[in-house]
């Protein structure tokens, strides 16, 4: 099994030659984090340093979702990766694979978390969205966190003032993270008949905070602000991995894991390059950003977009 990184790097600093590479290695990710350029010599040592790590734990750790210390855990992954720098290179996930089956009945959960409220559900048939929210009412956890986010996400509404974006982000980050996904995946996958019931799935994640802007920003810079993030940075290699479309196979998903295609795009939201839904009358995806005036980066831009607007695996 794949040690945790935490675990790997302490064990790693009471080994003196280990302590030393990792030294140097901290160095050079400092360095592509302040976005100074490394000289042939100094490139070459970084590379060097990652080589050196052999069959460290170091080299192979992993940083489990839902863990405590995550940010410094993925520090100490992408310092270990640091000549992975770009969304070409970003394939290699810090987070362990996982083979999920999403099966779980409605009013059974609904029976388990809280029987004596399973009536209110009747009158949602139509709307799933509706029902999902009821269902996640059931839960002291999940209605909290729901409502800690919605609440942090719609501060400004109506005023001059807007909303903070990052805290809007970490509430959303929170409740994908600590609320079983029995309860996050129905609420933002819901299968809608109508538009009513598709705007209100579109609205789930509060988009004129957490994933709008005033104007469209460039992809190429959604892009630049998500890698310079540690948590976005390790959860774009994640998507990368698991939604990765290839053509020729028969579901257009190079894993065939769809349930872990869908944890990886919802470890998305609540992160710069945050998606959602274009529109409530279709289950299309997109990011808030364009590829215009991107000059002769225009093909990686739009490389960058079609990973969700275009992804057969998605």
């Amino acid at each position: 099994p794949s040690s945790d990184c935490v675990v790997a790097e302490q064990l790693c600093l009471s080994d003196s030659t280990c302590n030393a590479t990792y030294r140097t290695l901290e160095n050079c990710a400092l360095a592509k984090t302040h976005l100074l350029s490394l000289d042939h010599d100094s490139r070459v040592r970084c590379l060097n340093a990652e080589l050196d790590l052999g069959n460290s734990s170091l080299l192979h750790c992993k940083c489990h979702r839902r863990m405590k210390r995550q940010e410094h855990c993925l520090r100490i992954f992408w310092t270990v990766h640091s000549s992975m720098t770009d969304a070409e290179n970003n394939c290699v996930s810090p987070l362990p694979s996982t083979v999920e089956h999403w099966k779980t009945d409605y009013n059974k959960l609904a029976a388990l978390v809280s029987g004596k409220n399973c009536s209110q559900l009747a009158g949602d048939a139509t709307n799933p969205c509706l029902k999902a929210t009821h269902v996640c009412n059931l839960s002291k956890k999940c209605f909290r966190l729901r409502t800690d986010y919605a609440s942090i996400c719609t501060k400004g509404a109506g005023s001059e003032d807007v909303c903070d974006q990052r805290k809007c982000h970490r509430g959303l980050r929170n409740f994908f993270e600590k609320v079983p996904e029995d309860f996050t995946k129905r609420i933002l996958f819901c299968p809608c008949q109508d538009e009513f019931c598709g705007e209100r799935r579109r609205k789930t994640i509060v988009p004129d905070c957490s994933f709008q802007y005033n104007t469209k920003p460039n992809c190429l810079w959604l892009l630049d602000s998500c890698l310079e993030d540690h948590i976005c940075k390790s959860r774009l290699a994640d998507f990368q991995q698991n939604c990765q479309p290839v053509d020729m196979s028969p579901d257009g998903c190079s894993l065939h894991n769809h349930a872990a295609c869908l944890q990886a795009y919802m470890g998305m939201i609540g992160t710069p390059m945050t998606p959602n839904y274009v529109s409530n009358s279709s289950v299309e995806v997109s990011l808030w950003c364009t590829c215009e005036n991107s000059g002769n980066q225009k093909e990686k831009c739009d490389q960058i977009l079609s990973m969700f607007e275009s992804n057969k695996c998605l």
